[in-house]
């Protein structure tokens, strides 16, 4: 198959696809849209062609537009809506013991996998780390990195209040993962550099995707930099050697709900 295919009997020669494509890599030859000089090696396989053709007559060699899910229009959410759930998500601290299923978690990485990233090049990979028993064990990994910290770097470590999770983890509380059942890593090749930003919106859109779906999550920071700077606990979670983590993010069942949302501070807008 080549690039791009058009159905003829669909085509309505609006050139949509021309105007979306990113890239600029679709021309009109005698009013057919067709793929440009070296579209073939230029071509990130965004979709958007597919996607935003009226009447599914332009298929990309990549996908064609039965392979596509449909918008529902029904199911969007209109502006009040979509304000609530992004002012009423909150980063949950206290969970249930009840675990999550895997394939509810799949569900939910699926979805947050579908995040931009730079010329689409999808670099996110995910390690769930679904036993909460080795939630527990990988945490006291990461109060040695943060007992290690007091000792090197006693500045910083009391900056990021390293001393009083120790002390709290020492009284049998974990204000690391927050005895979170689950918790779910991002990671990339490390010579990507576009790999840092799209796990950070993989992340986010987890987080939100867990909201919808009735769980809670929260960012994981210092498991993260636990992953990123400490050997052993590199080494227990085994990540190719040219990998390296980019974000934790612990996932659970809330244990209480949220009536109201809190006051925060007004938007710092510069207009130009």
């Amino acid at each position: 198959m080549s690039l791009l295919m058009v159905d003829p009997s669909k085509c309505k020669k609006d050139h949509i696809c021309v105007a979306i494509c990113p890239l600029g890599n679709i021309e009109l030859v005698d009013g057919v849209p067709t793929p440009g000089k070296n579209a073939e090696e230029s071509c990130i396989n965004c979709g958007h062609c597919v996607a935003a053709c009226p009447t599914g007559a332009l298929s990309h060699q990549a996908m064609r537009p039965e392979q596509c899910t449909p918008i529902k229009p029904a199911l969007s959410l209109n502006a009040e809506q979509a304000d609530q759930f992004l002012r009423g998500r909150r980063s949950v601290r206290t969970y249930r013991t009840d675990p999550v299923d895997r394939t509810a978690l799949a569900r939910l990485i699926g979805t947050a996998s579908t995040g931009p990233s730079g010329h689409n090049t999808q670099p996110v990979e995910w390690l769930v780390i679904h036993d909460t028993s080795e939630v527990r064990r990988l945490t006291g990994f990461v109060i040695d990195w943060m007992r290690f910290m007091i000792q090197q770097q006693p500045d910083f470590a009391k900056m990021i209040l390293l001393d009083h999770v120790v002390g709290q983890w020492e009284k049998g509380y974990d204000a690391v993962c927050r005895s979170a059942p689950h918790v779910v890593l991002t990671y990339a090749h490390k010579d990507n550099g576009m790999a840092p930003s799209a796990c950070t919106i993989a992340m986010a859109y987890l987080e939100l995707a867990a909201q919808a779906n009735g769980l809670g999550a929260c960012w994981a920071g210092y498991f993260d930099m636990a992953a990123r700077y400490w050997p052993p606990l590199q080494k227990e979670l085994d990540l190719p050697a040219d990998k390296v983590s980019y974000g934790a993010m612990m996932i659970g069942y809330p244990k209480y709900k949220y009536y109201r949302i809190p006051l925060r501070k007004d938007a710092r807008i510069s207009w130009k």
